[in-house]
């Protein structure tokens, strides 16, 4: 088995994919069960996903990202939604805790309160940031999980934000981070230079 360094190293964005490789939803599923064990502010885990997993919602998606290729040749399209409202999720959350017996239940209300109060005053600008930090915490751990069972990924950021967000009827807390296309590569890629971290990194 490729150690993480490995899969990080050879991890490289794919745009050209099998287009009869398929993907099933178990397979799907268990790639996303993997991934959210990604880490989040309190925990709040302030993302959902939607995967275009049919050729017909993938053909359907693509002028939406651009007219971009990949999109319908792919195996599958996951959407990577975040959510602005992950505090009202956290007394759910925090209820494995106290099943656990990790907390009791007078901690958790404690907690949650505190959670709540802190979140809710928040600017709708600061959420949404801390859940954009969040969602592209979860997206890399799909993108790597990807790799190490063979398959490849593209990320993209470049699409309609507003046009996905009214086709696929979001919440009004909610947005569309990121796309991530994933299949059988059909091409190989090549590999991009990097700065060396000596160029990027000070030592204080």
């Amino acid at each position: 088995m490729a150690s993480v360094k490995e899969i990080a190293q050879q991890r490289q964005s794919i745009r050209t994919y099998d287009p009869t490789a398929t993907l099933t939803e178990e397979e799907l599923l268990s790639l996303l069960n993997d991934a959210i064990t990604a880490p989040s502010s309190h925990n709040l885990q302030p993302w959902r996903f939607l995967v275009f997993q049919t050729e017909e919602a993938r053909r359907a998606l693509r002028p939406i990202a651009m007219n971009q290729e990949h999109v319908e040749k792919s195996s599958a399209v996951i959407a990577v939604i975040g959510n602005r409202k992950m505090y009202e999720q956290a007394s759910t959350i925090y209820d494995a805790l106290v099943e656990s017996g990790q907390l009791t239940e007078e901690q958790k209300e404690r907690r949650v309160e505190g959670i709540v109060e802190y979140y809710s005053s928040a600017s709708e600008e600061m959420l949404e940031k801390i859940a954009t930090f969040d969602t592209g915490l979860v997206s890399m751990q799909i993108m790597l999980l990807a790799k190490e069972r063979g398959l490849d990924t593209v990320p993209m950021g470049g699409f309609d934000k507003k046009k996905f967000h009214e086709v696929y009827e979001l919440k009004p807390h909610e947005f569309p981070a990121v796309l991530i296309a994933i299949g059988k590569a059909a091409e190989k890629p090549t590999k991009t230079p990097r700065l060396e971290a000596e160029q990027l990194t000070t030592f204080l």
